[in-house]
């Protein structure tokens, strides 16, 4: 074959190659508080400026479908040791083999943190919301069907983020649903903003079922509904393949379950499909 021929056949396949959309480096920034309108008033009256809300610069990962959308879209928080593999890759490519968009949170880089787990660290909800933010603004999302979803300190900041007595109703988006992997609950938190599932093991010495148990016992009846899956004999991190030899990390054991991880890998599914389908 001739070089130009060859040429013309190499460029053709290059353009029926598929196109790459995993682990797209993105920037954005932390979400703010908007002003009251308390505030507002307050400065329109004498005549000052409202503060300027200080943000915190951030990356992230983006992945999604082939074609222009719009999307429906999750975004997702690591744990507190950092952005690992199961969390930046496997579960990426899971959501976009179903049809939505990713965006994981990289809460530590741009904070030069490697590992934070002896402290809850609140500003983690407003990075969640500053990733909502810049998913609305990317032209191939739907910003109304965007679900939050977290792992361990990640599933504490998503069930944070979307408590009724929360920062949710002070911004400007809002997310439709909430996933939350071996969360520590808040057991007296109460109602959330969306409808929200929690997905627990019950040997979990990190993460405590009983925790998110007394949660639904005290839920009011009358917010979306919070749905609890508790996996016998599942520990912390069930659902992640690397911890098929079992860890122990700060006295606290992890462990890979494969019964409890495809359990929960198809109530995700679901869960996603019933409210983010419209």
């Amino acid at each position: 074959m001739k070089l130009p021929q060859l040429l013309f056949y190499l460029t053709l396949s290059l353009l029926f190659l598929p196109r790459a959309q995993a682990d797209e480096l993105v920037h954005f920034d932390s979400g703010v508080v908007k002003p009251s309108p308390f505030l507002e008033r307050k400065a329109k009256e004498n005549g000052t400026p409202l503060p300027t809300p200080e943000t915190t610069p951030l990356i992230g990962y983006l992945s999604h479908p082939d074609g222009n959308g719009p999307f429906p879209a999750v975004v997702l928080m690591h744990g507190c040791g950092g952005l690992h593999a199961h969390v930046k890759e496997v579960w990426p490519q899971r959501l976009v083999s179903w049809g939505y968009a990713v965006l994981v949170v990289d809460s530590y880089a741009t904070r030069n943190i490697e590992s934070n787990c002896t402290t809850y660290l609140p500003y983690r909800v407003f990075d969640a919301y500053g990733g909502l933010d810049f998913l609305a603004k990317t032209g191939f999302i739907d910003p109304k069907r965007v679900a939050l979803m977290g792992f361990s300190a990640g599933g504490i900041a998503t069930l944070e983020a979307t408590k009724v007595e929360g920062n949710a109703q002070l911004m400007d988006e809002k997310f439709r649903a909430a996933i939350g992997y071996y969360p520590v609950c808040a057991p007296h938190e109460g109602d959330a903003t969306v409808p929200t599932l929690i997905l627990n093991g019950d040997l979990d010495d990190w993460s405590p079922a009983e925790r998110c148990r007394k949660r639904i016992a005290n839920l009011s009846g009358k917010g979306p509904p919070i749905m609890l899956h508790v996996y016998p004999g599942a520990r912390h991190d069930f659902d992640d393949e690397a911890m098929k030899k079992p860890k122990t990390i700060l006295g606290h054991v992890e462990e890979y379950n494969q019964v409890a991880a495809e359990q929960s890998i198809a109530s995700v599914k679901d869960f996603l499909q019933a409210y983010l389908a419209n």
